[in-house]
């Protein structure tokens, strides 16, 4: 089933059809069926670039591009990242050097 992209997170650019993330979305969002998931992109993005295997990681680099990737990570929300993969994805994507990583993103309570 498609879903109605008029309906995705408008966080996300629509640089590629959000549909094509239901692959990723059964596999690493399995707590939320994959059209559900697909709504926010960014969320799925980030899911498989933090705990993605090898392959699956080349597939989604080769489906949305670097900036779709750049886009999920400059738009990371607290948890959604753990320490190797941040540093990882902001070297791999130009975003940062060995000396100016930014901080992991954190919760904040007003």
């Amino acid at each position: 089933m498609q879903i109605d992209t008029s309906k995705v997170d408008d966080a996300m650019p629509n640089q590629f059809d959000p549909n094509e993330l239901k692959v990723f979305a059964r596999k690493y969002i399995w707590w939320k069926s994959s059209n559900d998931a697909i709504l926010f992109p960014q969320r799925v993005i980030a899911q498989v670039m933090n705990i993605g295997d090898y392959d699956d990681l080349q597939k989604l680099a080769n489906l949305i591009g670097d900036e779709a990737l750049r886009d999920a990570l400059l738009q990371a929300e607290a948890g959604q990242f753990n320490d190797r993969s941040w540093a990882y994805w902001h070297y791999r994507l130009g975003l940062a050097d060995h000396q100016t990583l930014p901080p992991l993103p954190i919760r904040k309570f007003t």
